[in-house]
């Protein structure tokens, strides 16, 4: 099957060299403009982009997938199928009709909880137990789409958003390639998503990002842990920020919410249950680092806490 790949970060490269080692002849792939980055702001290409180029493959950049000489390209090129993950820009009707069977979406959620921009981020700081990997036939509609294969995944009680999402782009790009075989095999059929338990996972800003220490600890834990690494858990100690990474949830309550604690070997937050034992600290301007390391360099009067 000729396919041509929609997809920008890093996340999408299992996928691409999934499909790149499969049956199926990937001709062009569709990605995001060149960006800046680093200190230097200079414009790179994706992560997708450069390992199409690599390869040999055609890569286009369209400023927006709705541009005519990118539509009239991708009906030159006349693709059987799509497949998409985080593309980063919605399609609509005009584009959608183009390849023979469509675009077929990875999704990293089992749909139709947590449609959305961050559903990996959602599921964690939601507290749910079990996540997974969804296929499905891309609508107009925000990832409504019919269904054509599901994983499910576990949660685990130290998963990171990124420790999880390279788990679920590591297996979801072996469904969607199993998904795209069957299709071409014609041995495939899409279910309608069910219409009730439908949940969104909205794209988190810097302000979702920030710890309410009059929570759980569980709940701050995977607060933390969905905000890792991007946009990163934070929270003001004398008025200055403070990124806060993963911690681990102590077996007893010692101090009220956002105390702290600051001893040879650890450094403690209180909850409204249990303290929290903090990992890295990440004051602003500084780098990373461990946070006994950051207690010992940070002058703090007595009975300091966190906002």
């Amino acid at each position: 099957m000729r396919v041509v790949f929609a997809g920008t970060p890093e996340t999408a490269l299992p996928t691409l060299e999934a499909l790149i080692a499969s049956r199926h002849d990937v001709v062009a792939v569709i990605t995001r403009p060149d960006a800046p980055a680093g200190r230097g702001r200079t414009l790179t290409p994706s992560p997708v982009a450069e390992t199409a180029a690599a390869h040999g493959i055609e890569v286009l950049k369209p400023a927006k997938p709705s541009d005519p000489g990118f539509m009239d390209r991708l009906r030159e090129i006349a693709p059987d199928c799509i497949p998409i993950v985080a593309y980063g820009a919605l399609i609509r009707r005009e584009a959608l009709d183009i390849p023979k069977f469509g675009w077929i979406n990875l999704h990293f959620s089992v749909l139709p909880a947590w449609r959305g921009a961050a559903p990996v981020q959602r599921a964690i700081m939601a507290g749910d137990e079990v996540t997974g990997a969804t296929v499905f036939s891309l609508v107009e509609e925000l990832d409504a789409g019919p269904v054509l294969g599901s994983i499910t995944e576990r949660i685990r009680e130290d998963d990171t958003a990124a420790e999880l999402l390279a788990r679920l782009a590591d297996w979801g790009s072996k469904l969607l390639v199993d998904v795209i075989d069957h299709i071409e095999d014609g041995d495939i059929a899409a279910v309608a998503q069910p219409e009730d338990n439908i949940s969104y996972a909205h794209k988190l800003t810097t302000e979702d990002a920030r710890i309410d220490w009059n929570r759980p600890a569980f709940a701050i834990d995977r607060h933390i842990r969905g905000c890792t690494p991007a946009p990163g858990a934070w929270t003001l100690l004398e008025g200055e920020r403070v990124k806060i990474g993963p911690a681990t949830i102590a077996d007893e309550r010692t101090l009220v919410p956002g105390q702290l604690s600051i001893g040879k070997q650890e450094v403690r937050v209180g909850t409204t249950t249990t303290d929290l034992v903090l990992g890295d600290v990440q004051a602003f301007g500084k780098k990373r680092m461990p946070a006994a390391d950051w207690a010992r360099g940070t002058s703090l009067p007595d009975g300091a806490a966190f906002l």
